[in-house]
């Protein structure tokens, strides 16, 4: 046989074998892009789009360690029983997924935001000190803009927010800093205002509907 012949013959082989060697690892790389598929729709709430609590948590963590002119913001619908009630359970799915999408635009890219179940909604956000008022202010309002469901009704909409800093708590810890935004929204649940953390908010449990109306909370945002 010629030298030639030899040659391509050695190639062939060599093809062959690493033809046969890609299908196998085509099919994994399939395989693969499935499961991470399936691993992010798992992390992320059907209805909104939004990260779920751990999914959240292990983001808004990574955040705060990196850096330090964060916002821990807590967003609870008002009324939002009465919109399932008048409007139906559609409706109210409705009001949630417009309020993940409002509080996603709002938040920027680089946040993270969170479903944390029901109408509770939470957010770490890169907030400057000197754009805290503002930004709050500008948060209440869009999440007061009336939603229009597709048959053309348009629902009436309110949300409580709450907010803690690291500066303003004392803490960089995402468990205190979400108690303290919690404790700020009740006491300024249905005034239409954002209400913003003091260190006093630490030490209040975090049972929702038990907050009313204690001192030294700034309140920032829509007229009640």
């Amino acid at each position: 046989m010629s030298s030639f012949l030899r040659v391509q013959g050695r190639i062939g082989q060599r093809t062959l074998l690493l033809t046969t060697a890609a299908v196998p690892l085509t099919g994994w790389a399939v395989h693969a892009a499935a499961l991470h598929k399936q691993l992010a729709a798992t992390r992320r709430d059907p209805l909104t789009g939004l990260l779920r609590r751990d999914s959240y948590t292990a983001r808004a963590r990574r955040l705060l360690s990196r850096r330090d002119d964060l916002a821990v913001v807590m967003v609870d619908q008002d009324h939002f029983k009465a919109v399932n009630d008048d409007f139906g359970h559609p409706a109210g799915d409705a009001v949630l997924a417009a309020t993940a999408a409002r509080l996603t635009a709002w938040a920027g890219p680089r946040a993270s935001i969170g479903r944390l179940g029901g109408d509770e909604f939470a957010a770490v956000v890169q907030m400057p000190a000197a754009r805290l008022e503002q930004r709050l202010a500008q948060l209440v309002r869009m999440l007061h803009t009336p939603v229009v469901l597709d048959d053309g009704r348009t629902v009436d909409v309110a949300a409580s927010v709450g907010d803690a800093t690291p500066a303003a708590v004392g803490s960089r810890d995402l468990t205190v800093l979400q108690r303290a935004a919690d404790a700020a929204l009740y006491d300024g649940k249905h005034t239409g205002r954002a209400a913003v953390a003091s260190p006093a908010h630490t030490m209040v449990p975090s049972i929702k509907g038990r907050r009313a109306g204690r001192p030294g909370t700034a309140v920032w945002g829509r007229a009640a």
